[in-house]
């Protein structure tokens, strides 16, 4: 199986899309359709009101940068971070799955996770920003 070690470019580039699409697309909807709305939401789960504009913020550029594999171990923490107060505030007392369960959010913070360590790879510009850097085996 020593073959498919070729491909781990391309896996870590699919990693990074979806997580990227998705945390850009929930940032996205936040920032610019109900920010107000979602700073109730979190101030009301107890969170400083503060805090619904660093998650929204971090969903929508982390998802952007993790799109484009910029500062995608940075970006891939902060979101990290995100997701599992998320899970931890929002999701868990709804269980695994089902409506409102943990199963997306623990999904994409697995995702998150993994960028964290293995960086964008080679096919993100983190590599082209600083050769070696982005989690890729330079040459």
């Amino acid at each position: 199986m020593r073959y498919l070690d070729r491909l781990q470019p391309l896996a870590l580039l699919v990693m990074r899309l979806a997580l990227g699409a998705v945390m850009f697309a929930h940032g996205y909807h936040k920032v610019f359709g109900g920010l107000h709305h979602h700073a109730d939401l979190v101030a009301s789960l107890g969170l400083p009101r503060w805090s619904a504009y660093l998650s929204s913020f971090t969903e929508f550029l982390g998802g952007l940068l993790v799109l484009l594999g910029l500062f995608t171990r940075i970006a891939a923490l902060g979101i990290c971070i995100d997701l599992s107060v998320a899970i931890a505030k929002v999701h868990l007392h709804n269980g695994l799955i089902g409506t409102g369960g943990y199963e997306l959010p623990l999904a994409l913070a697995a995702l998150a996770f993994g960028l964290i360590f293995f960086g964008a790879g080679p096919i993100g510009f983190d590599h082209i920003r600083a050769p070696g850097g982005g989690g890729g085996k330079s040459k």
